[in-house]
Order: C-alpha cells, then sequence, then structure tokens
C-alpha cells in the first residue's frame, strides 16, 4: 500500500515531526460544489485547518496513486477537471488501475486515511440510507466503512436528502457511535437539529479524543461519527428545507436518476431552489467542521 501512496511535503513533514494531520475529501470539490467556489472552499477550509494547529492532507487519485495533500496546482486541476471518478470502497482500486483521476467520498477517503495513519477526518455531511430504500436498495458505503475502519469522521450529520431515521438505526446496527457537538439532537446538515434524539452528546475536542482514544484499544472496532451542527447564523431550518428536499427528489424520481447520480443532481437542484443560499450554508458547515476535526487532531496528538 505504500507505494500507492503519494504525499505532500507539508504532509510528510507533518507525519515525520507528529504533528496533527486532518484528512479531507475531494467529492466535495468534483462533485458538491460548482466552479470556482469549489477550490476557493477547499483553499479556506485548508486554511482555517492550518490556523488550528493542524495540517491539512485533501485525498484524491491522480496519475495512478491515491494523493494524501494536494499543492495549489493539484487544487485547481482536480476543481477543473472533468469525467472525474467519484471514488468509493468499489472505484478506488478502477481509478488507481485506469489512471483516471478520482475523488474520494467519505468510504474512500477513510480508506486512504487510514493507511495514512491519520486518525480524524473532516466533511460535510456522510452518506447513509435513502429513502425508498426499501425498494431500492440504495444505502451508501460510507454506513459500512464507518463500521470497519478506525477514523474520526467529522461531519454536519447525514445529508438531510436522507432518511435519516434509518440511517442511525444503520449506524447502531453496525456498532458506530454517533456522539452530537454540543446538542442533544442530530443535526440534519443544512439544519442544526434534526428532530431525532442524538445517541450521545459531548461537548469538547478533549472529551472526544479520550473517546477515540478508548474506541482505538479494541482492534476490530470501526470510526467514530461526530456530528457537528452548522453554526446558527448560517443554517436553513429544518421546516424550510424538507420542502426544497422533497421537491428536489422528487424530481430525480421523475428523471429516473438512480446511484451516485442522485446526490450531485439533488444538491445541484436544491441550490437552485434555495437561490444558492445552500451553497452558503454547505460552506459555513465544512468549515466548521473542519477547525472541530483540527481541535481533536490537536488533542490527541497531545
Amino acid at each position: 500500500m505504500s507505494g500507492l501512496l503519494q504525499f505532500s511535503q507539508e504532509v510528510a513533514e507533518a507525519r515525520s515531526a507528529g504533528r496533527p494531520v486532518v484528512a479531507l475529501e475531494s467529492t466535495i470539490i468534483t462533485h458538491g460544489m460548482p466552479w470556482p467556489q469549489n477550490v476557493e472552499t477547499a483553499r479556506q477550509v485548508e486554511a482555517d485547518i492550518r490556523a488550528a494547529g493542524a495540517v491539512p492532507a485533501t485525498i484524491a487519485v491522480l496519475d495512478g496513486r491515491i494523493r494524501i495533500g494536494l499543492d495549489d496546482a493539484d487544487l485547481e486541476r482536480l476543481g477543473q477537471a472533468t469525467g472525474v471518478m467519484k471514488c468509493s470502497r468499489a472505484d478506488l482500486a478502477i481509478a488507481i488501475a485506469t489512471g483516471r483521476p478520482g475523488s474520494t467520498t467519505v468510504a474512500a477517503t477513510m480508506m486512504a486515511a487510514h493507511a495514512a495513519g491519520i486518525a480524524v477526518f473532516a466533511t460535510g455531511g456522510i452518506g447513509g440510507v435513502h429513502k425508498g430504500a426499501e425498494t431500492s436498495f440504495d444505502i451508501s458505503a460510507d454506513l459500512d466503512e464507518l463500521s470497519r475502519t478506525p477514523v474520526c469522521v467529522v461531519c454536519a450529520g447525514a445529508k438531510a436528502l436522507l432518511d435519516i431515521p434509518k440511517t442511525l438505526e444503520v449506524l447502531e446496527t453496525r456498532g458506530v457511535p454517533v456522539v452530537s457537538y454540543g446538542v442533544d439532537e442530530v443535526p440534519a446538515f443544512w439544519s442544526r437539529l434534526s428532530g431525532l434524539a442524538s445517541p450521545y452528546r459531548l461537548d469538547t475536542p478533549a472529551e472526544l479524543a479520550r473517546l477515540i482514544r478508548a474506541r482505538q484499544l479494541f482492534g476490530d472496532h470501526g470510526g467514530v461519527l461526530v456530528a457537528n451542527p452548522v453554526p446558527a447564523e448560517s443554517e436553513i431550518p429544518q421546516a424550510e428545507m424538507a420542502g426544497y428536499i422533497d421537491t428536489a427528489i422528487a424530481e430525480a424520481e421523475r428523471r429516473g436518476i438512480r446511484g451516485k447520480a442522485v446526490t450531485p443532481f439533488v444538491l445541484a437542484l436544491i441550490y437552485e431552489l434555495t437561490g444558492g443560499r445552500s451553497l452558503v450554508t454547505n460552506i459555513a458547515l465544512v468549515r466548521n467542521n473542519a477547525r472541530l476535526a483540527a481541535a481533536i487532531a490537536v488533542a490527541l496528538a497531545a
């Protein structure tokens, strides 16, 4: 595996010095936001992590290797590329073998981060159980990855277009601790609260670091999911978002959109329906998650 990993100079130096590192996915760059906001946001998120005392490691597949950390030129290249593979666990080897550029989802980023010795990963929202999964069987590989790969994932909850109650049930069945940060309910991505009680609540990065250390004592345990609510000034209330989400999902069904294409389509339509507000909220929550992940990584390294 070491031959497949290519570390940026910044990340390599941080690893050698024992400094805290935070992994970042790249699907948000290629499939989650339009150009140029995608690259601008990636740079902002990396700057937030550095300001909090950690080193960012954006992960992607380029030129047949898994890149652990991207420089400015790499970010620009990825942000403007077309035909980039959206890589989950099933796709990572295909991208490597064919030499196609690939952006990493939550699952693939967790795999690469663990292989690179990175314990904390910041993202926007995880995938989960899609609405109607009882007939479509559309369930994200992110949930299985959380059950098997020992990486702490900091997010704003499952993406709100999903069936959140079923997603929480699957995570419980898979033995994944779901911890809300500073709130008693599970956050709902664009909205601070979902109306669903959180299984656990912790209030400081130090407490989260202790949980991760305890979890690591069990060699066969997977990851930890930290659900961090979007800042109050940036949220779109759940009651308002529900209407946009229902409209977008109904349109996806009408067009026969399935599988990996559903989430990018729905996110793009919600952007239109909200007049761009969803993107502003998305950027705010990603940056907020990055800051918390950096604080956790710093506490872990202490």
